[in-house]
């Protein structure tokens, strides 16, 4: 996964507003307490920050996807 399509994903599941806040301001379990913007900055893969925050918000696997079936999402590691 792509940065950019991480930014995508971000956006379509949770708004390009409210996806920038969290981005910036919620701290993730699955990644030592950092922000997805930490994280991404600390070289971390897109796709493990993708699952870090759908699993910390409570997506369901269905909606991962941004609700397009076509995209594909890799799988967390």
């Amino acid at each position: 996964m792509r940065h950019s399509q991480f930014w995508a994903l971000l956006d379509d599941v949770f708004g390009e507003a409210y996806s920038r806040t969290l981005a910036r301001e919620l701290a993730l379990d699955g990644l030592d307490s950092r922000t997805a913007d930490a994280a991404l900055a600390d070289g971390v893969a897109p796709r493990d920050v993708w699952h870090a925050v759908c699993d910390q918000m409570d997506v369901p696997l269905e909606r991962r996807d941004g609700g397009r079936r076509e995209r594909a999402v890799p799988p967390p590691r």
